[in-house]
């Protein structure tokens, strides 16, 4: 087993390194590092929670030159992963001087513009606001030598694979790229053929499908029983726990629910300010409020270790769903605990969810002996339904909270002054008009434009 001393990490970061406490590297450290510090191009595949923000951030803040400009671009789906990401490398770059902006949609372009004039040597962007600092002439891409790719399959499924070709064109040819995914789908592996050279592949592991290290169960119960189980459990936990909801309202409504019963709770929905979700995950993340209730827009944007426990209030209606949030739990090889709560309507989907669970799976209503009366009429649609199975994983569209992406027709899309963004979080993100970029040839893309 190596140690981060074996990885030939200069003094400064080993500096902060051995602050945060960290001795031995993650199987995806050891593999990565020395490969993207020796300037070879790297594909990623491994577990939530084994580091990578360590694996991509450190050889890129030993490459690059304090001073020298923007030298390094990570670009991530959504603006909670974003602000995650640039935390994890100012604390492991905390004694090298180097500078890390997060640019995003939802925060006033004005106070980026402020941090980039202070000639940040790191960016982390999501695809949208990038786009919009590169149209723009703020973000200047000369001097770049390392790109990340992170989360690149959810970028894919949330329409960002037209505005992420448009950002490579724009970097130079002799770049370090790594591309880091959860799950390799074709489209994946052709960006990678197209724009990295000659990559290593190091495929530690897939997105846990196992959900190794998670204690899983669930619990069919009516829908109105659900609160009353929900604070049993969360009485029962360790820890601090998160639940899932598949809509606003419902985050919302059982948020105040949970308020009403005195936890301390903050919530995460699309139809917050981005101040607002900022402050929940602040308090959550700092251990001063004990329940965090979310929508699925945060689902891959949660890092927080003392999590021991995730609630699905509601059944996701995507297999891969349920795994992205499970993870959230057992994080860096702890252990956690995954509760289900099944209503009688969503019994289908969940069954269809339960074939790809591959690890033991505990039944409460058995445990408990609480007996499931399932009404005549709604047995009948349970058998209909599981007849037609959803589609698993990346091959559909996500709700994004209960919601379906609007289509623009044949309208443009909606400006998002005045503080609002193309990478808004009700949406978390809404397509490109792809038939826009396709081509990359939208009048004026070249040309200088005022905010």
């Amino acid at each position: 087993m190596k140690t981060f001393e074996e990885l030939e990490i200069n003094e400064d970061i080993m500096r902060s390194v051995k602050e945060l406490g960290f001795t031995t590297p993650f199987p995806i450290q050891a593999e990565a590092i020395p490969v993207l510090l020796r300037g070879t191009d790297v594909i990623g595949q491994a577990h939530t929670g084994t580091g990578k923000t360590a694996t991509f951030g450190i050889p890129m803040l030993q490459n690059i030159l304090h001073g020298g400009g923007i030298q390094g671009l990570v670009i991530a789906p959504t603006r909670e992963l974003a602000m995650q990401i640039t935390e994890e490398i100012k604390k492991v770059g905390k004694y090298t001087k180097i500078k890390v902006v997060t640019v995003y949609g939802g925060q006033g372009i004005g106070v980026q513009l402020d941090a980039l004039r202070r000639k940040p040597e790191i960016v982390v962007a999501t695809p949208g606001r990038l786009i919009d600092h590169l149209d723009n002439g703020s973000i200047r891409t000369d001097d770049i030598k390392h790109v990340v790719l992170d989360e690149a399959d959810v970028m894919l499924d949330m329409g960002f694979i037209e505005d992420i070709e448009y950002v490579l064109q724009k970097v130079p040819a002799n770049r370090i790229t790594s591309l880091f995914s959860a799950t390799m789908p074709p489209e994946i592996l052709r960006l990678s053929d197209k724009y990295l050279n000659n990559p290593k592949n190091i495929l530690i592991d897939s997105d846990d499908l196992s959900g190794e290290g998670i204690d899983q169960s669930f619990l069919v119960i009516k829908d109105r029983e659900k609160h009353k189980y929900l604070t049993d459990f969360i009485n029962q936990n360790r820890g601090q726990v998160i639940v899932f909801c598949s809509t606003k309202i419902r985050t919302r409504n059982v948020a105040r629910d949970l308020q009403k019963s005195r936890y301390k709770v903050v919530a995460i929905e699309g139809d917050m300010s981005q101040n607002k979700r900022e402050y929940s995950m602040m308090k959550f993340r700092k251990n001063q409020a004990d329940v965090l209730v979310a929508t699925d827009v945060a689902a891959r944007g949660i890092d927080v270790p003392k999590v021991g426990l995730v609630v699905n209030y509601d059944v996701p209606n995507q297999d891969m769903v349920y795994f992205h949030r499970i993870g959230r739990t057992a994080r860096a090889g702890a252990k956690g605990r995954a509760i289900t709560l099944v209503s009688y309507s969503s019994i289908a989907d969940w069954k269809i969810i339960k074939k790809q669970i591959k690890s033991d799976l505990t039944d409460l209503n058995k445990k408990m002996g609480i007996e499931v009366h399932i009404p005549d009429p709604l047995k009948r649609d349970v058998g209909r339904r599981i007849a037609q199975p959803m589609r698993s994983g990346y091959g559909r569209r996500p709700s994004y909270g209960g919601r379906s992406r609007p289509s623009y027709g044949g309208r443009s899309r909606p400006s998002y002054g005045g503080g609002r963004s193309r990478d808004g979080p009700a949406r978390d993100q809404y397509k490109r008009r792809s038939s826009a970029r396709a081509s990359y040839g939208r009048q004026g893309r070249d040309s200088k434009k005022k905010w």
